[in-house]
């Protein structure tokens, strides 16, 4: 098979290399698609502590397809069953996952894109934001992550304002459910005013950080009443930060790391996507804005990475 091989910063390439062979307990997956993650683009831009080559089709992560093949104790999985796993080469036509690591999509989602690691990463910040109806909710990056939580947010009943540098990113906020959109300029005193104006008396209650940058979470803080949670759903990985540790202690906020390493946690927010999304509780589809063949996937990290209006999530599909 003909794999993305990531070979030094900014250089995919394809190359020829075997179809993996399925171990007893695994499952060989035919992959339709993967997205791009924002999780990816440190290794693709390059880092002091990444290694290259990685393997082929790593980092690829949001992975879905069809069963091609299982390993011999394996009986629940059928070749021909189409699911989403966990998966950590997916830019490539085949994939392994874990039999206890794949789930099983519904016909009714036959057709659509299902890359169900991050909309089970948006159901696992949620749970762990604790939202509630009488909350008032500041999202902070409105990218597909951030926008799929103004949804659950929303959803939820709890009052949702969106904060973002783009205006696309805005206008999809409030298709659904934001209340309120702040275009980021760069001015964190104006953002702060508009929103703190936005929530009136009942303060600001829950603050949702979905950029991975150091700068939003001084905006939380300043944002945050007293008693408030700020939970990190941005996944941080250019170093150390420095926070207004004094501020909070004397608000006493929950400051909740909502990043998930429990696998078990992951795949347990992936089958809950998949249910609301067959129940139409959760439609991502707009969000899948930009598609990219798998000979293109270098367009693909550079779109995302330059993040375009218009742009929220970028999928690679392995037979377009």
């Amino acid at each position: 098979m003909r794999a993305a091989v990531l070979k030094g910063p900014r250089q995919w390439v394809l190359e020829e290399v075997p179809v993996p062979e399925p171990k007893a307990d695994e499952v060989l997956i035919r992959m339709e698609g993967c997205g791009v993650c924002g999780s990816n683009l440190p290794i693709w831009e390059g880092r002091d502590w990444f290694q290259y080559p990685v393997k082929a089709g790593n980092p690829g992560h949001e992975g879905w397809g069809y069963v091609a093949a299982v390993g011999e104790d394996v009986t629940e999985w059928q070749v021909g069953d189409r699911v989403t796993a966990l998966t950590y080469h997916a830019f490539a036509p085949y994939d392994l996952a874990h039999r206890s690591q794949v789930i099983a999509l519904p016909e009714s989602l036959d057709g659509r894109p299902m890359p169900g690691e991050p909309l089970g990463c948006a159901i696992n910040v949620f749970r762990r934001a604790r939202i509630f109806a009488t909350d008032t909710v500041v999202v902070i990056g409105s990218g597909f992550l951030g926008t799929l939580l103004v949804s659950l947010c929303a959803r939820a009943g709890a009052r949702v304002a969106a904060v973002s540098r783009r205006e696309s990113a805005l206008e999809f906020a409030k298709e659904y459910g934001a209340e309120f959109t702040v275009r980021d300029t760069g001015d964190g005193q104006d953002v702060t005013k508009q929103l703190h104006e936005w929530a009136g008396s009942q303060g600001v209650s829950v603050v949702i950080e979905a950029t991975g940058a150091a700068g939003p979470i001084d905006l939380a803080t300043n944002l945050l009443k007293e008693r408030g949670r700020m939970v990190i759903a941005g996944f941080h990985q250019d170093g150390l930060r420095q926070v207004n540790l004094q501020q909070w202690n004397w608000l006493g906020l929950d400051v909740i790391n909502a990043h998930e390493r429990d696998p078990l946690i992951y795949l347990d927010g992936m089958k809950r996507a998949v249910e609301l999304q067959a129940l139409e509780g959760l439609d991502p589809r707009r969000l899948y804005t930009h598609t990219f063949a798998l000979e293109d996937i270098q367009q693909a990290f550079e779109t995302m990475h330059e993040r375009p209006e218009g742009f929220m999530k970028a999928l690679v599909l392995m037979n377009s």
